[in-house]
């Protein structure tokens, strides 16, 4: 373990009461009324008011600007007010972090609200996402914000969980460089990024939320802690959050062996790690490993955990009642109020002045909206298309679906909308959001479009099929979005709180689209929704749609980018994140699964996917050719995997060049198929590029039979195709010599060349910069 502090903090530390430090390893909800918008809170206990909870100084400020529609430019000045104050009236003149929820955008009204991470896995582009989180951090340094509870690196294993459109794949590697890519781009801006949920979180049984996980050492150790490594070690990630979860009987929360043993001691992270709302409690009155708040408190101190969010529930005087009494080490707090203070003198609070609060801002500037636009875009997924798509220029558009007119389905969980407005009915969303009418009426301004919801996203009334259906017929195409409402804790069909039994489409959807298909009018069915669905109806048989459009809660430009790809004005170029699930009873699954993990002889049921990671069709077509992998390579060395992409098709598009692998015999069973590396390319129609992934054996890294995460010698299959499940070039590698257990100093990342050639074969044009 390594705790860096200075002398300026050790000094501090020093001078300090007992309840001065409680008060640093806490947070205060100003704000907080009768909204349910974290687990369990209206049963928790608070401070009686603000001014007795500041009294001794503050630790940090709960959602700010996050809690309820404030005016950004009024709750600064009133923030900066604050901070004053605890500079003059406390003692010790601390001023007080402020955290926010920044998922999919800074969570506060009139602030731009971008895809959920779910598209963010779509999008495969770890470049723009980082893009992303440096706008969303300076938007929040304007606001005095200093910490964002995100990203979430949760690998997602279960689609029937709520949270699943908070999560970025189903692939570890996908997960850790998008992730580390927004904690680049947020912490650039000085805002310090929170990983959670650590670890194991979305392993939850039954894909129920704050369920038990049965995971072993093993998938903990090569499935759920790599993407939380790698935005450690690679991306500087400062501040850590824990799950809610409980392993094998063990709360992550008072568990020292994965906040202080793998945490601090094996990758040598010297942030903050703070618990997720009510953690602290939860011990006692969720877990019950502890008799009193007191207990848990203590628990959760030794574990690791250094402040306790959203409030004191535990940290304040149940925690300084045991000290005094001699029960609890002094020494536990001060370890932890070192940490807190380190990272206030990382972030300047600790020199600080707040004589200037911000005037105007503008939170969801063009800048804002140009990247939510990009990254709408490339993270739509074309799943199927039999001609239809894309439409050119018809007469007369049918609009049809209860997702078609609305803004909110649009946008994810976290959202503001979604997670607080909803709360304030009649409030401005703040911000512009085009429905999908709305983005289609513009896109098509000469033609006649008509629209109807035909139902509800949930319930049971048929009563507006009717309607849908002569509308549908009178139509050159009917356009009809179906999917999801994002809410929390059993408002909507998706999100915290909000897990599912099945994972046919909400309420009568399916059916809807059913009989739009029935009238013989050609249907793009466009999804809108925070998990994959089972859709096998939908690519097969009768009642199949014409093309199907995945949008996963795309933002608010997300209509405009499904509106240019049902034209062709953009050329989709997004790809599955997660596998298509078949039913929910073929679940957990993972494209990641060992030969038994799939379908076999012996069984009757089918786990396959109805599309398989990867997946993703464009409006042109790419060959792929010339594989050449190097014949053998050390175990620990690094190899080259080289391919020639060809676009073949008439139009400019974006190929997803996949590489994947899979050690084909091993001392412990491994995946089918593993993705190793991927990389966007940008062809014009004709144009040719050599694609040279430098591909770290570590890659195919896993933890042998006593836990050591090694790279074993011998035969390796490698492939590129597009998708998880196709082959269209394949070699053999022998990885050579002694086995190679992995150190922090091996590369885990996979650097990309891309060397570009023009339509006619061999002449190079441009040699494309390693990513």
């Amino acid at each position: 373990m390594n705790d860096r502090h200075s002398a300026r903090v050790s000094a501090l530390l020093a001078e300090m009461t007992l309840e001065e430090k409680l008060a640093q390893l806490v947070g205060f909800w100003v704000d907080q009324g009768d909204e349910v918008v974290a687990p369990m809170a209206g049963e928790m206990a608070t401070a009686s008011t603000y001014a007795d909870a500041t009294v001794h100084g503050l630790g940090q400020l709960t959602r700010v600007y996050g809690t309820r529609p404030v005016d950004p430019v009024q709750r600064a000045e009133w923030l900066w007010g604050e901070q004053r104050r605890l500079q003059q009236e406390t003692r010790l003149g601390i001023p007080a972090l402020v955290h926010e929820e920044c998922l999919t955008g800074l969570a506060a009204w009139q602030a731009a609200t971008f895809p959920t991470p779910l598209a963010w896995g779509a999008a495969f582009d770890p470049d723009l996402v980082a893009e992303m989180g440096r706008a969303i951090g300076e938007s929040m340094r304007q606001l005095g914000i200093h910490q964002g509870l995100a990203p979430v690196l949760d690998v997602i294993r279960d689609p029937r969980w709520g949270r699943v459109d908070e999560c970025i794949s189903e692939d570890p590697y996908v997960v850790g460089t998008v992730g580390s890519a927004y904690v680049r781009g947020l912490q650039d801006a000085g805002v310090h990024a929170t990983l959670k949920h650590f670890v194991g979180y979305s392993a939850s049984q039954a894909g129920r939320n704050h369920a038990p996980v049965h995971a072993g050492p093993r998938e903990i150790a090569d499935v759920f802690l790599p993407p939380f490594e790698m935005a450690v070690r690679d991306a500087g990630a400062r501040s850590v959050m824990n799950s809610y979860a409980e392993i094998d009987g063990d709360p992550v929360a008072a568990t020292p062996a994965y906040l202080e043993g793998i945490l601090r001691e094996q990758w040598d992270f010297d942030g903050v790690v703070v618990s997720d709302y009510f953690a602290v409690a939860f011990l006692h009155t969720m877990h019950a490993v502890a008799e009193d708040l007191g207990a848990a408190a203590e628990l959760a101190l030794a574990a690791g955990v250094d402040v306790e969010l959203p409030t004191g529930d535990a940290f304040l005087a149940p925690l300084a009642e045991r000290v005094r009494s001699g029960v609890t080490d002094e020494a536990l707090i001060d370890r932890a109020v070192l940490r807190v203070l380190t990272q206030k003198e990382q972030l300047g609070l600790l020199d600080a002045t707040f004589e200037h609060p911000p005037t105007a801002i503008d939170l969801d500037t063009p800048a804002h909206r140009d990247i939510a636009r990009r990254l709408a875009e490339e993270s739509l997924v074309l799943l199927s298309n039999e001609g239809t798509l894309p439409l050119g220029q018809p007469r007369r558009i049918a609009v049809i679906g209860p997702n078609a007119a609305a803004s909110e389905p649009l946008m994810g969980c976290y959202s503001f909308v979604n997670h607080v407005l909803a709360h304030h009915p009649g409030t401005p969303l703040g911000i512009e959001i085009p429905t999908v009418l709305d983005a289609l009426r513009s896109e098509f301004p000469g033609a006649e479009i008509t629209s109807a919801p035909g139902c509800a996203v949930e319930g049971t009334d048929r009563s507006g099929f009717s309607r849908a259906d002569e509308l549908a017929q009178e139509a050159d195409v009917a356009i009809v979005v179906v999917g999801d409402r994002a809410g929390l804790f059993g408002r909507g069909t998706v999100g915290e709180g909000n897990d599912t039994e099945s994972l046919e489409l909400p309420g009568l959807q399916r059916e809807l689209v059913a009989s739009i298909v029935a009238t013989g009018t050609p249907v793009v069915m466009v999804l809108l929704t925070g998990r994959p669905y089972a859709l096998d109806w939908a690519f097969a048989g009768a009642h199949r749609p014409a093309a199907v459009v995945q949008a996963f809660f795309p933002g608010e430009a997300g209509a405009d980018a499904i509106a240019a790809v049902l034209s062709g004005r953009a050329n989709p170029s997004g790809h599955l994140p997660v596998s298509m699930p078949r039913s929910a009873g073929a679940q957990p699954f993972t494209y990641l699964h060992p030969i038994l993990g799939g379908d076999s002889e012996i069984t009757s049921t089918d786990s396959s996917p109805v599309l398989p990671f990867g997946h993703g069709l464009s409006y042109h077509s790419v060959e792929r050719s010339d594989l050449v992998v190097e014949e053998e390579v050390p175990a620990g060395g690094t190899f080259e995997v080289a391919v020639t992409i060809r676009n073949t098709g008439s139009i400019s598009g974006t190929e997803l060049v996949q590489v994947y692998g899979r050690d084909l015999y091993a001392s412990v069973t491994r995946p089918v198929a593993q993705l190793l590396g991927y990389e966007r390319v940008t062809l014009a129609a004709g144009e040719e590029a050599r694609v040279v992934f430098a591909v770290p054996t570590t890659r195919l890294a896993f933890s042998d039979r006593s836990l050591r995460r090694i790279v074993e010698p011998g035969e390796v299959e490698v492939w590129v195709g597009s998708s998880s499940a196709d082959k269209d070039a394949a070699a053999r590698i022998r990885f050579t010599g002694a086995v190679h257990a992995v150190t922090p100093a091996d590369p885990r990342v996979v650097v990309a060349r891309v060397d570009r050639f023009a339509a006619e074969r061999g002449h190079a044009v441009a040699v494309g910069a390693a990513v």
